[in-house]
């Protein structure tokens, strides 16, 4: 279950003036651990309250086990953090590179000693299924955001480093969830300019038909990894040894994570 912030209206305050700031108190609450509670309170806390720029989070006290009260101050931006400069997005669909060792269907046998009976195994050397690498679609997206310094603290910081290498847990730029690997973020800043940086994503389809030999319909997420066993068996007809596949594996090889965290919609 993810974390749940709520504000807290009890002790709150805002100073008004010439230079006018706010502290608001926040509840979260069903937080496994402190990567918990640093990713929700900067998910889901506004980074403008009023006009006001959120500078900084507070981890103010640990409640219970999985409820903390943090802190969140907000001061007037300065003048070069009052422009809010629009993302730029690019993306491809190069592709990337999978090893298989099935085929999706024979469309040619050739030769006396040719198997029907073989499933579509790619390279069979008479003990080995060999494979074969392949093209397959990935789509490639990259973000460029433009973040206040403020938000960009070493606790974010440490959410983008531990959200690297996961998948998409809730539905995020059009991928259902399993489509969408998180490959990272590269940022720069000079002096007191905004961050720039770029959130990289890989997104690969969800499949529910996968068919291997006789095994299938066979359904697999985007960035599930699926493998394939064989076992001996006799092709009567021929009457050669062969390998054909007896079972299917589909296993989680990545972990799933909200991307809500990232701070940069869904």
């Amino acid at each position: 279950m993810a974390a749940i912030v709520q504000e807290l209206f009890a002790g709150r305050t805002e100073t008004l003036g010439d230079k006018p700031k706010a502290e608001i108190s926040y509840v979260v609450l069903d937080a496994a651990s402190e990567i918990d509670v640093r990713a929700a309170a900067l998910s889901a806390i506004p980074v403008f309250h009023l006009g006001l720029l959120r500078r900084s989070i507070t981890l103010d006290e640990r409640i219970n086990a999985t409820t903390w009260k943090v802190v969140a101050t907000f001061e007037a931006p300065e003048p070069q953090e009052q422009d809010r400069p629009e993302p730029v997005v690019s993306f491809d669909t190069a592709g990337g590179t999978q090893h298989i060792t099935q085929s999706r269907r024979s469309v040619g046998r050739f030769g006396p000693s040719a198997s029907a009976a073989l499933g579509g195994a790619i390279g069979f050397d008479g003990q080995n299924v060999a494979g074969v690498d392949i093209t397959v679609p990935v789509f490639n997206l990259a973000e460029t955001h433009f973040i206040p310094d403020a938000v960009v603290t070493a606790g974010y910081q440490g959410v983008l480093f531990a959200l690297t290498g996961a998948v998409n847990s809730a539905f995020f730029r059009g991928f259902q969830p399993g489509e969408c690997l998180f490959l990272g973020a590269s940022g720069s800043k000079r002096g007191a300019e905004r961050w720039e940086i770029t959130y990289k994503f890989a997104g690969q389809p969800n499949r529910l038909d996968l068919q291997v030999g006789d095994i299938g319909p066979i359904s697999k997420r985007g960035w599930d990894y699926l493998w394939v066993q064989y076992g001996d068996d006799v092709d009567a007809t021929v009457k050669t040894l062969i390998k054909r596949p007896i079972a299917v594996y589909v296993e989680e090889v990545y972990p799933s994570a909200g991307f809500a965290a990232l701070g940069i919609g869904s």
